[in-house]
């Protein structure tokens, strides 16, 4: 019966510790085919926070037309603003409106996302690459001039639905432009989960090679192919200390179909731990949080790890 922590080995080639970035209020519940009560959103982020997540990516500032699922970003923010002081709260604005409504609501943290190819810009984005770009550079210029943390969100960086793997140099052509336009940090993203870890490494080489250390980068992983976590072990090893992860595993992409969910933030957590580095995340807090999410879904979650730990817990209690 698993006692709900693994054997601790250290490997001294890793990280001491890795910033969980926690998306599943946002990226998670946005690709929910009904609507999430703000209450039940409100309480997930408050929970989430309690098991020790310290950056919890809190919503998006989208017209309601094309996410109802985060139509009620002006109710949430506040409410979990005010409760939870210590906690970063990064919320996306894909423009200049959607900026300044994130302003009037106080977010210190804002992103924006960018494609690495021209097919997802047009069907995320109705937009080029080029034209994107563009359209994101005074909202990051604005967000700097007020003082806001800037992520930059780079989706399609190993694999396109429509176009195929996509070269390592095309990625880094546009982290470098996204990375001097002023964001502080660049996300990468399997946003169909097709990377490996050799792809994961020569990215990461190239970036380095353009001046884009691994303190600049996090690593937003889909297990699509079941990757993610080697994935993410390959990126540790190049330094990257800030990974991207959805409690439960809830989430994909509205524009890419064939994305799965993300990372399950409590399999990168056991992983973690099991290699001796500092989350600062209890985790059977934390996978009861996202037991008690999927209780409201409807659903089982994804996660093996809520799994493993949910049934050993109830065979606890059988016994």
């Amino acid at each position: 019966m698993s006692t709900g922590l693994p054997m601790v080995v250290r490997d001294p080639a890793l990280p001491a510790r890795v910033r969980v970035h926690e998306v599943g209020a946002r990226d998670g519940l946005q690709n929910e085919s009904g609507l999430v009560p703000v209450d039940v959103k409100a309480e997930f982020v408050t929970r989430l926070a309690a098991a020790g997540l310290t950056t919890i990516e809190a919503t998006s500032f989208v017209h309601p037309k094309w996410v109802p699922q985060l139509a009620d970003a002006e109710e949430l923010f506040p409410r979990v603003r005010d409760a939870l002081p210590g906690v970063r709260l990064p919320v996306l604005v894909p423009n200049e409106r959607g900026l300044d409504r994130a302003l009037a609501l106080g977010a210190r943290e804002v992103a924006v996302f960018a494609s690495a190819t021209e097919s997802f810009a047009r069907a995320n984005l109705n937009r080029t690459v080029d034209e994107s770009l563009a359209m994101f550079a005074p909202v990051v210029s604005r967000a700097v001039e007020h003082g806001l943390t800037v992520r930059g969100y780079l989706s399609m960086c190993f694999g396109d639905p429509w176009e195929g793997a996509v070269p390592v140099e095309q990625v880094v052509a546009v982290c470098r432009r996204l990375a001097d336009m002023g964001c502080d940090e660049l996300s990468l993203g399997d946003t169909i989960g097709v990377a490996t870890p050799g792809h994961v490494s020569a990215l990461l080489t190239a970036l380095e090679q353009a001046g884009i250390g691994s303190g600049r980068l996090a690593v937003h992983f889909h297990d699509t192919y079941g990757q993610a976590l080697a994935n993410t072990l390959a990126a540790l090893r190049h330094g990257v200390s800030t990974v991207d992860a959805s409690a439960g595993g809830l989430g994909g992409c509205p524009y890419a179909k064939s994305a799965t969910g993300n990372l399950a933030t409590e399999d990168l957590v056991w992983m973690l731990h099991g290699l001796g580095i500092e989350t600062g995340i209890d985790l059977g807090l934390l996978t009861a949080t996202s037991a008690w999410m999927a209780g409201h879904l409807g659903r089982p979650s994804p996660s093996r790890t809520v799994r493993a730990l949910a049934g050993a817990a109830a065979s606890h209690k059988e016994s």
